[in-house]
Protein backbone atom coordinates (compact mmCIF):
# COMPACT_ATOMS: atom_id res chain seq x y z
CA UNK A 1 0.00 0.00 0.00
CA UNK A 2 1.41 3.40 -1.01
CA UNK A 3 2.07 6.15 1.51
CA UNK A 4 -0.73 8.26 -0.01
CA UNK A 5 -3.16 5.35 0.44
CA UNK A 6 -2.14 4.94 4.08
CA UNK A 7 -2.55 8.68 4.68
CA UNK A 8 -5.97 8.69 2.98
CA UNK A 9 -7.12 5.78 5.17
CA UNK A 10 -5.97 7.67 8.28
CA UNK A 11 -7.95 10.74 7.18
CA UNK A 12 -10.96 8.52 6.52
CA UNK A 13 -10.79 7.11 10.06
CA UNK A 14 -10.70 10.65 11.50
CA UNK A 15 -13.78 11.73 9.51
CA UNK A 16 -15.62 8.46 10.18
CA UNK A 17 -14.94 8.78 13.92
CA UNK A 18 -16.42 12.30 13.89
CA UNK A 19 -19.41 11.09 11.88
CA UNK A 20 -20.15 8.37 14.41
CA UNK A 21 -19.92 10.73 17.39
CA UNK A 22 -22.79 12.47 19.10
CA UNK A 23 -22.29 15.56 16.90
CA UNK A 24 -23.75 13.64 13.95
CA UNK A 25 -27.08 13.32 15.76
CA UNK A 26 -27.32 17.02 16.69
CA UNK A 27 -29.37 19.58 14.90
CA UNK A 28 -29.14 23.35 15.25
CA UNK A 29 -31.75 24.65 17.71
CA UNK A 30 -34.36 27.02 16.27
CA UNK A 31 -32.71 30.03 17.92
CA UNK A 32 -29.19 28.87 17.09
CA UNK A 33 -26.48 27.66 19.44
CA UNK A 34 -25.38 31.08 20.71
CA UNK A 35 -28.82 32.18 21.90
CA UNK A 36 -29.82 28.73 23.14
CA UNK A 37 -26.64 28.26 25.19
CA UNK A 38 -26.73 31.84 26.48
CA UNK A 39 -30.34 31.40 27.61
CA UNK A 40 -29.60 27.96 29.10
CA UNK A 41 -26.93 29.65 31.23
CA UNK A 42 -29.34 32.45 32.20
CA UNK A 43 -27.09 35.11 30.64
CA UNK A 44 -28.26 38.22 28.84
CA UNK A 45 -26.69 39.35 25.57
CA UNK A 46 -25.32 42.35 27.48
CA UNK A 47 -23.57 40.06 29.98
CA UNK A 48 -21.96 38.04 27.20
CA UNK A 49 -20.99 41.25 25.45
CA UNK A 50 -19.27 42.59 28.58
CA UNK A 51 -17.13 39.44 28.77
CA UNK A 52 -15.97 40.11 25.21
CA UNK A 53 -15.86 43.91 25.43
CA UNK A 54 -18.70 44.06 22.89
CA UNK A 55 -22.15 45.61 22.95
CA UNK A 56 -25.41 43.74 23.49
CA UNK A 57 -26.31 44.68 19.93
CA UNK A 58 -23.16 42.99 18.61
CA UNK A 59 -24.05 39.75 20.42
CA UNK A 60 -27.59 39.92 19.03
CA UNK A 61 -26.12 40.49 15.57
CA UNK A 62 -23.90 37.40 16.00
CA UNK A 63 -26.98 35.38 16.99
CA UNK A 64 -28.80 36.52 13.83
CA UNK A 65 -25.69 35.89 11.72
CA UNK A 66 -25.46 32.36 13.06
CA UNK A 67 -29.01 31.65 11.92
CA UNK A 68 -28.34 33.04 8.43
CA UNK A 69 -25.02 31.19 8.12
CA UNK A 70 -22.93 34.35 8.14
CA UNK A 71 -21.22 34.05 11.52
CA UNK A 72 -17.48 33.39 11.44
CA UNK A 73 -15.74 30.52 13.16
CA UNK A 74 -13.64 33.06 15.05
CA UNK A 75 -16.79 34.72 16.43
CA UNK A 76 -18.32 31.37 17.42
CA UNK A 77 -15.09 30.40 19.22
CA UNK A 78 -14.94 33.71 21.10
CA UNK A 79 -18.58 33.60 22.19
CA UNK A 80 -18.32 29.95 23.18
CA UNK A 81 -15.31 30.78 25.35
CA UNK A 82 -17.17 33.72 26.92
CA UNK A 83 -20.00 31.31 27.73
CA UNK A 84 -17.54 28.91 29.37
CA UNK A 85 -18.00 26.46 26.52
CA UNK A 86 -15.99 25.27 23.56
CA UNK A 87 -16.94 25.53 19.91
CA UNK A 88 -16.71 22.38 17.79
CA UNK A 89 -17.40 21.86 14.12
CA UNK A 90 -16.93 19.08 11.62
CA UNK A 91 -17.58 18.12 8.05
CA UNK A 92 -18.90 14.58 8.00
CA UNK A 93 -20.68 12.34 5.48
CA UNK A 94 -24.44 12.77 5.59
CA UNK A 95 -25.03 9.04 6.00
CA UNK A 96 -22.52 6.27 6.37
CA UNK A 97 -18.79 6.58 6.08
CA UNK A 98 -16.23 8.16 3.76
CA UNK A 99 -15.81 4.78 2.08
CA UNK A 100 -19.52 4.85 1.15
CA UNK A 101 -19.03 8.20 -0.63
CA UNK A 102 -16.03 6.82 -2.53
CA UNK A 103 -17.84 3.63 -3.53
CA UNK A 104 -20.90 5.60 -4.63
CA UNK A 105 -18.79 7.86 -6.86
CA UNK A 106 -16.91 4.85 -8.25
CA UNK A 107 -20.19 3.15 -9.14
CA UNK A 108 -21.58 6.29 -10.83
CA UNK A 109 -18.40 6.71 -12.89
CA UNK A 110 -18.30 3.02 -13.79
CA UNK A 111 -21.97 3.02 -14.87
CA UNK A 112 -21.38 6.10 -17.06
CA UNK A 113 -18.34 4.51 -18.71
CA UNK A 114 -20.06 1.17 -19.31
CA UNK A 115 -23.20 2.89 -20.64
CA UNK A 116 -21.10 4.91 -23.06
CA UNK A 117 -19.29 1.80 -24.29
CA UNK A 118 -22.59 -0.10 -24.51
CA UNK A 119 -24.12 2.64 -26.66
CA UNK A 120 -21.24 2.38 -29.13
CA UNK A 121 -21.45 -1.41 -29.15
CA UNK A 122 -25.21 -1.28 -29.72
CA UNK A 123 -24.65 0.85 -32.81
CA UNK A 124 -22.49 -1.95 -34.14
CA UNK A 125 -25.01 -4.56 -32.98
CA UNK A 126 -22.54 -5.99 -30.49
CA UNK A 127 -24.29 -5.09 -27.25
CA UNK A 128 -23.76 -7.25 -24.19
CA UNK A 129 -26.46 -8.75 -21.99
CA UNK A 130 -27.41 -6.78 -18.86
CA UNK A 131 -25.72 -9.33 -16.58
CA UNK A 132 -22.38 -8.80 -18.34
CA UNK A 133 -22.78 -5.01 -18.19
CA UNK A 134 -23.51 -5.24 -14.44
CA UNK A 135 -20.40 -7.38 -13.97
CA UNK A 136 -18.34 -4.82 -15.92
CA UNK A 137 -19.74 -1.99 -13.77
CA UNK A 138 -18.87 -3.88 -10.56
CA UNK A 139 -15.32 -4.69 -11.72
CA UNK A 140 -14.69 -1.15 -12.98
CA UNK A 141 -16.17 0.43 -9.83
CA UNK A 142 -13.89 -1.68 -7.64
CA UNK A 143 -10.88 -0.63 -9.72
CA UNK A 144 -11.86 3.06 -9.68
CA UNK A 145 -12.38 3.03 -5.89
CA UNK A 146 -9.00 1.36 -5.42
CA UNK A 147 -6.98 3.57 -7.80
CA UNK A 148 -8.95 6.84 -7.59
CA UNK A 149 -7.64 8.40 -10.83
CA UNK A 150 -7.14 12.16 -11.02
CA UNK A 151 -10.57 12.67 -12.64
CA UNK A 152 -12.32 10.50 -10.05
CA UNK A 153 -14.42 13.31 -8.57
CA UNK A 154 -15.09 15.11 -11.84
CA UNK A 155 -18.59 15.11 -13.20
CA UNK A 156 -19.45 11.84 -14.93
Amino acid sequence: MAVTDIARKQYQRIVDRAASSVAQRLSVPLEGWIATTRKALGMSAAQVGRKLDLTRARISQAERSELSGGVTIKTMQAIAKALGCRFVYAIVPGDGKVEDLILGQAERKAKALVEKASAHMALERQSLPDEKNKAHVKRLADELARTMPSDFWSKT
